[in-house]
């Protein structure tokens, strides 16, 4: 009797890196045509003799949203703290290759990382507010870098509210502590006073994995909304809400890039069958 067992896919460009090899990912032309904010160049991380990231290679277009996918530990939220230098605080971090921010190195010898941070706004999967009033968590930037003037400190509180969605919720109990906040409230509090600083790139990692659907719904407009002014890269487990949130998306998988365009094409057209069936869900 002949088997009706469907043939297994096979997956060439998987099976290389699982071999340990690198092949060289697909960027796609689109990935290209804009100018770019961060460039990443032959970027590789080690912890201590583990290798985490290798050679990854690409730009972040300016002025739009790039969601990170891939299976869990492929380096999505290790690349994504590279970019403000997060895993320096590591113990026996190693790094080769480079990041460019605005044409400038993130890992030059002479990077103020203190400043660097200031560049680049972050917000974790976890929502973490100070142990302070809510004005004094949006203004913390401000009062770091020296800003003493009440008025200043006032509007910039203000406008980072009213940019994070939060202004209306809470302009009546600034002075009350953000611990009292819900956990939705509270990760739009963080996103308030990362971009408070005005950053060049808000880094987002993961930040509705600890929400419901309704705050998460909150924080997907939210980024709809915040992109006009800035560019966002976003590390998300979430294949919808890669759809729904950005313009560009990188597939991951073991450390490397496999693939990187728009999203549109990542999810109705990619180029390797390895990012289609990982976007369907056929494996990963």
């Amino acid at each position: 009797m002949e088997s009706t067992k469907r043939p297994s896919r096979s997956y060439p460009v998987i099976e290389a890196i699982r071999r340990g090899e690198t092949p060289q990912p697909v960027i796609h032309e689109s990935v290209r045509s804009g100018p770019p904010i961060l460039e990443i160049r032959d970027f590789c991380l080690f912890y201590g003799q583990a290798k985490a990231l290798y050679d990854v290679t690409t730009q972040i277009s300016k002025g739009k949203v790039t969601s990170i996918i891939g299976p869990s530990g492929c380096g999505k939220s290790t690349l994504l703290r590279s970019v403000n230098r997060l895993n320096d605080l590591v113990e026996g971090v190693k790094i080769s290759g480079d990041m460019l921010l605005n044409g400038g190195s993130v890992y030059g010898r002479d990077v103020d990382v203190i400043d660097l941070r200031k560049r680049l706004g972050m917000v974790f999967q976890k929502p973490n507010p100070f142990p302070m009033s809510i004005f004094e968590n949006v203004v913390y930037a401000l009062r770091i870098d020296g800003e003493r003037r009440r008025k200043v400190l006032e509007e910039a509180c203000e406008r980072s509210l009213r940019g994070a969605a939060l202004w209306d919720e809470v302009k009546d109990r600034l002075t009350q502590s953000a611990l009292g906040l819900s956990g939705g409230q509270q990760q739009r509090l963080c996103i308030a006073r990362a971009i408070a600083a005005e950053p060049e790139v808000l880094l987002l990692d993961e930040p509705c994995s600890a929400l419901d659907p309704i705050a998460t719904l909150r924080i997907e407009e939210l980024i709809h909304e915040i992109s006009s002014r800035f560019t966002v890269l976003i590390v998300t487990h979430n294949m919808q809400q890669a759809t729904r949130v950005s313009d560009y998306t990188m597939f991951m998988y073991l450390g490397r890039l496999v693939e990187h365009g728009q999203t549109d094409d990542i999810f109705q057209n990619p180029r390797l069958r390895e990012t289609e069936d990982y976007v369907t869900g056929r494996f990963g």
